[in-house]
Formats: C-alpha cells, structure tokens, sequence
C-alpha cells in the first residue's frame, strides 16, 4: 500500500466533507489550499477521486445501502463511498480496503468504525464490480432535474446525465499558425481524450494554446473580432474569450471583479505571448464606449456539470433568482457601454432557459434599438437545429454525443442600430 495513494485518499474525503457537508464547491476548497500540502500528482490525483466519487455517488450509495443498517458519519459515509467507487472502477481490493481502514482508523473521532468500513467495503469488493455497470446512470439532484426536463424533455435529460457521467475530455483552443494536441472537432476547437497532465503536452509551454472548452470557444467566434477593434470582455476570467479575441488582433479590455481570478488572466497571457488590458472592477461601474462586447454574465454554471460535478451537491438553486436579476442588470449596463452600429455577444454556461433565452426576449423588448444578428450564428460546426426561436443558439452536454459532449451554453449576438 502507498502512502502517497493514502494521503490523497485522505485528502479527497476531506473535499467530499466539505462540497456534501459544508456545501462549498471544490473551486472554492482548492483556493483555500485543501490540498497545498501534496505534491503536484498526489494532488491531481486527490481531485481525480472527488470527480469520480462525485459522478458515481447515486451508485455507491445504492450498493452501500445492502450493507448498512444506518448511514454513519459524513466521514465514515464518504471513505466508503470512495472506496467502492474505486472498487467498482477495478483498482485492487487489497489497497482500498486496508487505506480506507487506516484512514478511518486513524481519526479519533471515528476510529472505532474501522471495522465496519473494512466488513462493508469486502462485501462491496465480492459484488459491485459485476453490479455497477448494471445500475442507472445517476441522475442530477431533484431540485434541477425537475425544471430542466420542463426545458428540454426527460430524453434530453437522460443524454445530458449520460455526458454527465462520462465527465468531459479535454479541449484546447490553438493560436492562430500554431499546433496543438488532439483531434480536430468540428468547431475549429482541439479534443485531447486522455489529457493528462495538461503542461506537459507539446505546446504548452511555448504559449501555443490554452485549455477552454469547445463550446466555451464559440461566443468569441459568433462575436468575430477584428483587429483594430475596440472590444470589452466582461467577466473576463479565467481569460480564455480574452486570449481569444487578442489573438485576433483586437485591442480588448478585460474585467472582472476578482483580481485573484485576473491573476490566472495575466499568467495565460504572459505564456501566450498576447496582450489585453486588464482592469479589476464592478462590471456594473464600468465606464467607456467600444466597437463591440462580450458579456459572459455570472450563471447558475449548470452547463458545466460533465466537468464540475460537485456543482449539484454544493448548490440548491436558492441563488439562481438573485443571478437572473444580475444578468439583466449587466446586460442592460452594457449595452449603454456599446457604439452605436456596435455588437454584444450575451453568453452563460447554463442549462436554465431563464438565464439565456428568457433573458434575450426581455431585453428585446426593452431596447428598441436592439436587434439580435442570426448570421453571426452562421459558423462551422454549429447545426441548424441548435438555433432558438428569439436567435439565440443553445448548446447542450448530450450534443457530439459520440466525441464526447459540450459544456451547455446560451450564446446570442445583438446589434446597436447605427
């Protein structure tokens, strides 16, 4: 058994605790330096495990539930849940077992369980790997299974907790002449299957290209930077539209309220080789005039659930009222913020029809010199089908099915009359 498999065992029930316990995302636990204690791969490792433990919880849950007669501690419950996950996905009995034992073990709070975790996880070792394949997919929580399927229709829903399951490979955007990893999806985006450790694949360190998901890369593209052009990118972190958009030679200003989360911003730009102004700042305070926008407003995120599956654990949905709000609030401002004969691209990483197509009608109607542009829509790789009925496009997670999915978007281009 390794100590290294140990700690980061540890250490991933430790974020279990904390996103199922505390609700906190794991964003937010790795900023806070849950895991500055392990070295690079233990670390890579401990996040590995949430994400899969995550993914699978409905299952684990489902095959603990034979062997318990009463849910134990957050902890205890967690350990086992990791541990039959990791059982079920093949790893050797013997490691799991004794490290779970050992961990639980060790806590003076919980210590006497030990015993407990090592008769269930046993028991777990003998049947779940021939059951776990048998089970449903797991299902998102209630509280946003329930309005999506009202949205988009339970076979929608299944596919999207197909690709929820599955988890997300990943996806890159190249700089313009440069090379990068993977296939080529239809978009123009690269697809690494296997990534890996993301900065020792070819081009990393020479700036070639940066992580960003395939649909996360279509709103800069629906905008169609030009150089020369004055462009504003809203809510700019963590910087992949921004290196986008400089990387088409446009002189783009990139805010956002967190300077923590510009620092990422300046990083990338500093290894790309491109340039944008940064400025850390309320959105809604934001002064100026430029030729064109890019407004990705602060979302309930729930299009990002294949990458983030703590996102349904750590929230409830009692912040999505409070968000919509805000989105209109920042649409609105920016669009004062616009040239006349300008353009805004409005996006969010969002499944909700109310933070992306409800949001555009709306505006619509409250700005009379607002038009939206549905030949901007008209790029590779984007089907017909996906275009809304006020010209909007939606993205979804059980879209490219067969390569892997996509982060669910709401991308829509609006023109400023002249």
């Amino acid at each position: 058994m390794s100590d290294n498999a140990t700690a980061a065992r540890r250490s991933a029930i430790y974020l279990l605790d904390q996103i199922l316990g505390e609700g906190r995302l794991l964003s937010e636990c790795l900023a806070a330096g849950a895991l500055d204690r392990l070295d690079r791969e233990d670390r890579a490792r401990a996040q590995r495990l949430t994400l899969e433990t995550l993914r699978g919880l409905e299952r684990a849950d489902r095959l603990l539930d034979n062997h318990l007669n009463r849910t134990p501690a957050l902890t205890v419950h967690n350990a086992l849940r990791l541990g039959a996950v990791e059982l079920c996905q093949g790893e050797a009995a013997h490691g799991v077992v004794n490290s779970m034992v050992e961990i639980v073990g060790r806590s003076r709070k919980h210590g006497r369980l030990k015993g407990l975790v090592n008769a269930v996880l046993r028991k777990v070792a003998a049947e779940g790997p021939e059951a776990w394949p048998k089970m449903r997919i797991p299902r998102l929580p209630e509280w946003l299974r329930d309005p999506l399927t009202v949205a988009w229709g339970p076979d929608a829903i299944t596919g999207m907790e197909q690709a929820h399951f599955a988890g997300a490979p990943l996806d890159i955007t190249v700089k313009p002449g440069a090379n990068g990893p993977g296939e080529t999806l239809p978009t123009g985006s690269r697809r690494v299957q296997d990534g890996g450790q993301v900065s020792t694949l070819p081009g990393f360190h020479n700036g070639d290209w940066w992580v960003q998901d395939a649909a996360a890369a279509i709103p800069v593209q629906v905008l169609a930077p030009r150089a020369g052009e004055k462009i504003l990118d809203l809510c700019a972190a963590p910087g992949g539209k921004t290196m986008q958009i400089a990387a088409a030679g446009a002189n783009v200003t990139a805010l956002d309220v967190s300077d923590s989360r510009l620092e990422r911003v300046r990083e990338n730009l500093q290894r790309t080789g491109l340039k944008a102004k940064i400025i850390a700042g309320d959105a809604l305070e934001h002064q100026g005039q430029y030729d064109a926008i890019l407004l990705d407003a602060p979302c309930s995120a729930t299009g990002t659930i294949r990458r983030h599956p703590d996102l349904p654990f750590a929230k409830d949905g009692s912040e999505f009222g409070g968000l919509i709000e805000l989105q209109a609030q920042m649409l609105a401002h920016a669009w004062g913020l616009l040239k006349p004969g300008g353009r805004l691209v409005y996006c969010t990483c969002s499944l909700l029809p109310d933070e992306g197509e409800v949001q555009i009608e709306e505006a619509l109607d409250l700005f009379p010199d607002m038009q939206v542009d549905r030949e901007a829509l008209d790029i590779a790789g984007i089907d017909k089908d996906w275009i809304t009925e006020e010209g909007g496009l939606r993205l979804r997670p059980d879209y490219w099915a067969d390569r892997g999915g996509m982060d669910g978007f709401y991308i829509a281009c609006l023109n400023k009359s002249a």
